[in-house]
């Protein structure tokens, strides 16, 4: 079997900015993912090198943000689920208006937008085809609906990248599913710890907004716009549909391609049922309504805007209100700011924010178990870390133990690395 070449141009020994160039005797180089991670200040990858074809794992801006640059600079095609490029054109306004107005510098414009767009060529899960002297397929990842594991083929060579994956089943979509291979990339985000009990969580995020309801408040939600908002939505509905529910922001125009794309979800007529049961808002009227309801789910999931904001400023004052946050907290961001100092920057101002706060882990990554025993099941010669923690990533190298039944890589960003697959 012939070597491999990995360039990781982000997203080694980081969470987030991912982009890797993948080649190997007898094919063209091909890109997977090319992302951005949105911290203050939003950290880019190393500008890609030509390449005629990427392969998007999901429409999460830290894997997809910057495959406008990449089109424009490039003419590159970009290959991912129908869902995923469905999904693509609200992600890639919403971080152009972000970047207007948080005077961040992007390296690509409106008309890279309209040129990326253009430039979509879909697969399904499990559909083969040609790429570049390649055989992919791409498979179901978990994570969000649409997402997918890349499985590239040569002779008698096998890479399986992982993109995010769950293993898990989450509300809305089935967990992913081990596939041999010679050489696995896999993401591992939560590789220094574990989630808890997924139903658990569910079953106590439902008594605790039972318990705010029952003294009169609001329970607010920041979530993510595409996965973490609709699974809440759908948790909340399946437990408890005498709530007064609310769903504000971009999740709601993201829900309905969701609908626009049912094969993506584990039970589309469930998701749609809880979906149209919330109610939408559309307008400054609604918003208004909305402040007597028992639950707001609503963007930003990290408080860096949003209408999360807007809630928070008017709801306040009422220590009935609290707040539940469901999902990881950035450094530098209005979450982590809520959390470290009960502050957040409201309309420019440092504002106290005197509400009860609690967390739940409702993550959609696998954690450090279901990592370790994803690797061992995909049974690889090589296994390759990324989207990990620089603090995390060599404790859970040591996890498998002084004698792994894999070569254990862990890239650099800006480096080649070369994987000699016969040794």
């Amino acid at each position: 079997m012939p070597r491999v070449w990995l360039h990781f141009l982000g997203g080694a020994r980081e969470v987030g900015n991912v982009g890797c160039t993948i080649e190997t005797h007898g094919t063209e180089r091909i890109l997977i993912d090319y992302g951005l991670a949105a911290s203050r200040p939003p950290r880019y990858p190393s500008p890609s090198p030509h390449v005629n074809n990427a392969i998007i794992t999901h429409a999460h801006i830290d894997h997809i943000g910057m495959a406008p640059w990449l089109v424009g600079h490039h003419n590159a095609k970009l290959h991912a689920t129908p869902l995923v490029a469905d999904l693509s054109g609200i992600m890639w306004r919403d971080t152009y208006k972000v970047s207007s107005i948080e005077g961040y510098p992007l390296t690509w414009d409106k008309r890279d937008i309209d040129d990326a767009l253009d430039s979509w060529q879909t697969h399904d899960h499990g559909e083969a085809f040609e790429l570049d002297g390649w055989n992919c397929t791409l498979h179901l990842a978990g994570h969000v609906p649409g997402a997918s594991m890349v499985e590239l083929r040569k002779e008698d060579l096998t890479i399986l990248w992982t993109g995010d994956i769950d293993t898990r089943n989450s509300p809305n979509v089935l967990g992913a599913k081990p596939i041999k291979c010679d050489i696995l990339v896999m993401e591992a985000t939560y590789a220094a710890r574990d989630h808890n009990d997924r139903l658990e969580e569910e079953k106590r995020l439902v008594e605790r907004v039972q318990e705010i309801r029952s003294r009169g408040g609001t329970a607010i939600i920041p979530s993510f716009a595409s996965g973490r908002g609709q699974d809440i939505i759908k948790i909340l509905y399946e437990n408890d549909p005498s709530l007064n529910v609310h769903y504000d922001g971009m999740g709601t125009r993201i829900s309905q391609i969701w609908i626009d794309n049912p094969s993506y979800l584990s039970d589309p007529s469930a998701f749609e049922r809880a979906y149209r049961w919330s109610k939408r808002v559309r307008g400054k009227s609604d918003r208004f309504k909305a402040l007597e309801a028992d639950v707001i789910v609503t963007t930003s999931g990290m408080l860096d805007g949003g209408p999360a904001i807007w809630y928070l400023n008017r709801l306040r004052h009422d220590s009935a209100n609290a707040i539940f946050l469901t999902g990881y907290q950035a450094d530098r961001s209005g979450g982590r700011s809520l959390l470290d100092t009960g502050m957040l920057p409201i309309f420019g101002k440092m504002t106290k924010i005197d509400l009860e706060i609690d967390r739940f882990d409702l993550s959609n990554h696998a954690g450090k178990t279901e990592l370790i025993q994803f690797a061992l099941d995909c049974k690889p010669k090589h296994l390759v870390l990324f989207h990990t923690p620089d603090e995390d990533v060599d404790d859970f190298a040591r996890s498998f133990g002084e004698t792994p039944p894999f070569q254990i890589i862990i890239p650099e960003n800006g480096r080649d690395t070369v994987i000699d697959t016969d040794a």
